[in-house]
């Protein structure tokens, strides 16, 4: 930690990870890189990186434990889980701390981030004792089975925006389940994304090797895809890189789960309460500073509604401070970097040639973007289609709710949309016109929880989903088995 740091570093104490990458014990990386707070600019320390020999290295390394770990009883990984569930709940404070510093996280959206790693962690603890088959039709004789079996090693690609929640969301189940874990973190958020969870694992007694956290770049990453040692990818993070990793995992026969983007409406239909809609509206937009992929992308308005709703979001928008998370409550902290912002600032002004009118908001201070609102925003416009994963809210007025549905799949992405409105049957039937993985009924577009089966369709995913009653079946798979008293007389 640094010295400005104030929280007492029991979790993640400086030299335990300072330069190292986990490959079931800490060791020195051949190469390093920085680890900068985005608020202020100051180095936090330096995190260690891999090549493409350190993930081959790891993942054979990986595929050795595996076959040991998955021999364990149930009920010893099941402690496993629930010891790291203990250990991130002693420790919430700490990597509170670390997911503000290095993700730019305001405090509440830092401290909801822990509390569903804990639920997460809780959840995938019932995993090992759950039935893992079933007994099938079958002639006198033979018994016939269908098990579920682990993958092996998965690979476990994860983005800077959520670090520690959409790494665990993935490890925590594949571990429970029996597989072994090669995690590569993105590098901009490797300590409160990936070696906060090598520590939780190591301290919760995960035999050594089993969980393999190893930073690194693009080159990295496409060895996960291609190493013959990792059976499974599970990538979450842009469209752009995702259809790489879909393409590069394809060539190798390889199982690939996607979770990329999202250009996510919020439909406001004429009978909504204005209230209820500005405030949804300012939540999905504008948290975490629009770096969700669930982020509403569009606000789908009834032109009734579209001038009283546009005058409030303006100047809720107007209200938002943004600032360093930790001098204070702020609503919102800063994007993650200069070429996140630089492509948020140009995405603001080619709408803006293109006909878009700023409301508010559309500069910048530093990395520190302020709450936007664009309105005359039309289906041609770069706005309406791009995903912009700044803070911009794009307000687009609709007549009928044929047109809302035309409007709202009028897009590559499928993966969230909210409907506000009074009456819940008339949502509910648009409801189901929409191209979507996540559906909301009087509810914004930013919803999770460790519990639902998180996917989306198109181009924000490959249709698999990781979650609540999805893991068993995204973590394992198939073997048909049968039993016979002794061997048959064939005729040939």
């Amino acid at each position: 930690m640094t010295a400005t740091m104030t929280s007492i570093a029991t979790l993640l104490p400086r030299e335990t990870w300072e330069g190292k990458v986990f490959t079931g014990t800490w060791r020195p990386a051949a190469h390093t890189a920085e680890t900068v707070e985005p608020a202020t600019g100051e180095v936090l320390g330096t995190v260690g990186l891999v090549d493409e020999q350190g993930i081959a290295d790891s993942a054979k390394s990986a595929a050795e434990a595996q076959h040991r770990w998955a021999r364990t009883s149930y009920d010893e990984r099941a402690a496993v889980l629930r010891a790291a569930a203990r250990i991130a709940e002693e420790n919430a404070d700490e990597i509170v701390e670390w997911i503000i510093r290095e993700s730019g996280s305001t405090g509440a959206k830092a401290a909801f981030e822990v509390s569903l790693t804990v639920r997460a962690l809780h959840e995938a603890a019932g995993l090992p004792s759950r039935a893992t088959g079933e007994v099938l039709p079958s002639p006198d004789g033979k018994m016939t089975l269908a098990r579920r079996r682990p993958v092996g090693v998965v690979g476990v690609i994860s983005p800077f925006n959520f670090p520690l929640y959409l790494a665990i969301r993935a490890v925590a189940p594949a571990l429970a389940l029996g597989n072994a874990v090669v995690l590569k973190p993105d590098p901009r958020t490797a300590v409160c994304g990936g070696f906060t969870i090598a520590r939780i694992f190591e301290l919760a007694g995960l035999p050594a090797g089993a969980l393999h956290v190893v930073p690194g770049d693009a080159a990295a990453g496409a060895a996960i895809t291609s190493d013959p040692h990792i059976s499974m990818v599970q990538f979450t993070g842009s469209t752009a890189a995702g259809r790489k990793v879909g393409e590069a995992a394809g060539r190798h026969l390889k199982r690939v789960s996607l979770e990329l983007g999202g250009k996510n409406s919020l439909i406001i239909l004429d009978d909504a309460d204005l209230d209820l809609a500005v405030a949804n509206t300012v939540w999905g937009v504008y948290l975490h500073q629009g770096q969700i992929c669930m982020s509403t992308g569009r606000v789908l308005v009834h032109r009734s509604l579209h001038q009283p709703l546009l005058e409030r979001l303006v100047a809720r928008a107007k209200s938002l401070t943004v600032g360093d998370p930790l001098s204070g409550e702020v609503a919102l902290g800063p994007l993650i970097n200069e070429h996140q912002r630089d492509r948020a600032l140009a995405v603001v002004q080619a709408a803006a040639a293109a006909g878009a009118t700023v409301e508010t908001g559309g500069s910048c201070d530093g990395l520190f973007f302020e709450p936007t609102v664009l309105s005359g925003v039309t289906p041609d416009n770069p706005a309406f289609r791009e995903e912009i994963f700044a803070p911009v809210a794009v307000v687009v007025p609709f007549d009928t709710d044929d047109e809302a549905v035309e409007l709202a799949n009028d897009t590559e992405y499928g993966l969230s949309v909210g409907i506000i409105s009074s009456d819940v049957g008339r949502a509910m039937a648009l409801g189901d016109r929409l191209q979507t993985g996540l559906l909301h009924i009087n509810d914004q577009t930013v919803n999770d929880d460790v519990i639902n089966p998180f996917g989306g369709v198109g181009a924000s995913g490959n249709g698999a989903s990781i979650g609540g009653s999805s893991n068993g079946e995204e973590f394992t798979q198939w073997q048909w088995m049968t039993i016979r008293d002794q061997a048959p007389h064939y005729p040939l």
